[in-house]
């Protein structure tokens, strides 16, 4: 399986905090059967100017690969990042460079709260006008708390991916609604958001073997499948 959305890369957000980190991070992941892992950091314009983030992102993602070599068994990591929603991104130059390897998609975060139509605009208008096709990052965080449930089917009209986390399916409180959109296809991909080797450490295996249990392999090579197509080059090697 593919993680889409992880916190490892080190010293860029609150996630991991060195690299010993990172790749005890990365050895999870290897030990849950995910094969491939996109590092996505957190960029928020507010705070970040594209070139300061770019730089860092790439000096890190150096001393990972670097120490990533005395390692065996690790998953191959890809390069990303986790963009908070801004308007105008849509007509954003920068916005390409931020997307996943081979520049097709995105990770967006929303704020948190309603969305209104103006957003959801924007939504559509990144692939409108950049070609980049929007990835709704941790849709549980929006449906949840605001019990919002009628976004996933505004959702399904639109030109995006739905990523969910992990945890949406292993808790107990959210399990029952994590898997009911994941059998009405309202999921597409998951992720484990993983920041630390702490509270919130890599749990994607976990979840895929929930999934399997309560839905049977069907819907977790349905999920596969969603991977392929999204990604045929990272998927197939």
């Amino acid at each position: 399986m593919i993680d889409f959305h992880s916190h490892i890369l080190h010293g860029i957000d609150d996630g991991s905090s060195s690299v010993e980190e990172s790749i005890g991070m990365l050895r999870l992941e290897a030990e849950q059967g995910i094969r491939d892992v996109f590092l996505t950091p957190h960029f928020y314009p507010r705070y970040n100017t594209p070139e300061a983030f770019l730089e860092k992102r790439a000096k890190a993602e150096k001393e990972l690969r670097a120490a990533m070599v005395k390692e065996e068994g690790l998953p191959r990591i890809h390069i990303g990042a986790e963009v908070y929603f801004f308007r105008g991104m849509s007509d954003s130059e920068f916005t390409r460079k931020l997307a996943f390897e081979g520049g097709k998609y995105i990770l967006v975060e929303m704020p948190g709260g309603l969305w209104t139509d103006a957003m959801l605009e924007e939504l559509v208008l990144i692939r409108q006008n950049l070609g980049i096709i929007p990835i709704v990052a941790h849709i549980d965080r929006y449906i949840a708390p605001f019990h919002t449930h009628g976004l996933p089917k505004k959702l399904e009209a639109m030109p995006v991916i739905v990523q969910a986390n992990a945890e949406f399916f292993l808790q107990k409180k959210t399990e029952r609604l994590a898997l009911g959109m994941l059998k009405k296809g309202q999921i597409q991909i998951i992720g484990s958001d993983a920041h630390n080797l702490g509270e919130r450490q890599p749990n994607l295996g976990m979840a895929a073997s929930l999934i399997r249990k309560k839905l049977g392999r069907n819907a977790l090579l349905q999920l596969k499948e969603n991977s392929r197509r999204l990604l045929p080059s990272i998927y197939n090697m």
